[in-house]
């Protein structure tokens, strides 16, 4: 027997409005749709939790938080593809040399500001991206001074986002219960 039930396939996220990754295309489009679909997921895993409860640390002893992981992947999104791929010169978010992890542990800024930080760098993201010429096309990963490309680099990012969606789904369920994929 081949068929599954679909009582048994895994339960959909409420309210999900997500678009399903492509299915065929060319490289670059089912990278950029795989990573779009997963930062989604993250935004999904978020809505509808009151503010206050989004900075709740809720799986002891890690210090995690929806808010955190908020600020860590806006972080993550302007380092890998402003600064190290595209080389802008803007400062590193949510960190400093003396607090290296305030992006999960400092969360007493504003949460509505860190949605519109983290959109903002998403959108420049899709930017870059969408004007490179092929993914094969480099920037300077600075911790080596290796070359590093694009392609890598959206490689990255979707097991980044994926990574911390898994963290999202206990953070959420201890929160309020909630599930789906």
């Amino acid at each position: 027997m081949n068929e599954i039930p679909e009582a048994n396939y895994s339960k959909k996220w409420d309210g999900d409005s997500r678009s399903a990754p492509v299915l065929v295309g060319d490289e670059r489009e089912i990278l950029t749709a795989s990573l779009d679909w997963h930062r989604e997921t993250f935004a999904l895993k978020c809505s509808g939790v009151p503010k206050e409860r989004l900075s709740d640390q809720g799986v002891p002893p890690s210090v995690l938080s929806l808010h955190g992981i908020l600020r860590h992947l806006a972080g993550v999104e302007r380092w890998w593809f402003r600064i190290q791929f595209a080389g802008e010169d803007v400062p590193l978010l949510y960190y400093s040399d003396d607090d290296p992890d305030q992006d999960f542990e400092d969360l007493g800024g504003d949460v509505d500001e860190a949605f519109a930080v983290w959109r903002a760098e998403c959108e420049r993201s899709r930017e870059i991206v969408a004007a490179a010429r092929s993914l094969d096309e480099t920037g300077v990963k600075r911790a080596t001074g290796q070359p590093i490309s694009l392609r890598r680099i959206l490689v990255d990012m979707i097991a980044e986002y994926a990574r911390h969606n898994g963290h999202a789904d206990l953070l959420r369920e201890r929160i309020d219960g909630a599930t789906g994929h």
